[in-house]
């Protein structure tokens, strides 16, 4: 099932999705949830705080999803994956492998080649990120997601080690010449994950 949530503040929608797995049982349906964020940092339970490089007005979340620190922001699609990986069979490495694939699908579709980085999960097009992506597991079941950078202002990336990499560039779908809105984007993108996932 897909929900379109529009945009909403981070800390409620991450509770929101800490209650859904709390409350699933082995008949819950999976869910993604199609949204945007205000502008937000979000570290990592593993994160340094020195990835923080420059004083902002942005908030800063500390969170319970693997990685480094990262921003969300408006026209970025954010898709939080919430899955019960028991039901799929396989565990969370390939579902990583899937999310990526999704978008290097959607974007090939677009004329755009992008790939993986090898110890850096998220999706690349000429080594610079276009998608990063962070989950958690908790009783065999997911939730956080991915974010993937549309029609956004890139600036607030410049005051972080984005995913924890100093000197990462970060790039977006609009500045490669891909001509879809965000929410265009995301219709595309739940699609493709759906049929990633579950192939």
């Amino acid at each position: 099932m897909i929900r379109e949530l529009g945009r909403v503040e981070y800390e409620p929608t991450w509770r929101a999705m800490q209650d859904f797995t709390a409350r699933r049982t082995p008949d819950t349906l999976d869910e993604i949830w199609l949204l945007e964020h205000p502008p937000v940092y979000t570290q990592g339970q593993a994160g340094k705080a020195e990835h923080l490089i420059a004083a902002t007005d942005i908030p800063v979340v500390p969170i319970d999803r693997g990685g480094q620190i990262t921003y969300h922001g408006p026209g970025q699609v954010v898709a939080y994956v919430l899955v019960d990986l028991r039901r799929r069979g396989y565990g969370v490495r390939e579902l990583v492998s899937r999310m990526e694939q999704a978008v290097i699908d959607l974007l090939a579709a677009q004329g755009v080649i992008a790939a993986r980085r090898a110890g850096a999960p998220g999706v690349y097009v000429d080594g610079a990120k276009i998608a990063a992506l962070g989950l958690r597991v908790r009783h065999g079941c997911t939730y956080h997601g991915l974010a993937f950078n549309v029609d956004m202002d890139l600036a607030p990336f410049a005051a972080i080690n984005p995913c924890g990499y100093a000197g990462m560039a970060v790039t977006q779908c609009r500045d490669l010449g891909v001509q879809l809105s965000p929410p265009q984007a995301g219709q595309i993108l739940a699609r493709t994950l759906l049929d990633a996932i579950y192939s």
